[in-house]
């Protein structure tokens, strides 16, 4: 049966991609849920995303989007690593924000 999982994006890839609002957006994932199957999801229901979250020629995460699960950042965990419980029966979004960077 398939996991829903609530997603929050920043606000410029939520205007990238066409979705209005503020609150989190809630993808299909099948078990067990991963940051992987859920940016597939993503990329699945917003075309508009492919690309900006990983890189298209080695499927890596880009080098200025985080991740973060229960308040940690998990944006070096391998893709395939298992979401957090707390994630995956809904009592928290997985956060996907952009990394500051400057000089």
């Amino acid at each position: 049966m398939p996991t829903p999982i609530q997603v929050e994006l920043p606000a410029a890839l939520r205007l990238h991609a066409g979705i209005a609002g503020h609150n989190p957006i809630a993808v299909s994932v099948e078990p067990p849920a991963t940051l992987a199957s859920v940016i597939a999801a993503l990329e699945s229901a917003h075309p508009a995303l492919r690309n900006t979250l990983r890189d298209p020629a080695t499927g890596k995460r880009r080098a200025l989007v985080r991740f973060f699960a229960c308040g940690t950042d998990i944006s070096h965990q391998p893709l395939d690593s298992a979401l957090p419980e707390a994630i995956t029966q809904g009592r928290e979004p997985l956060l996907i924000l952009g990394a500051i960077a400057g000089g």
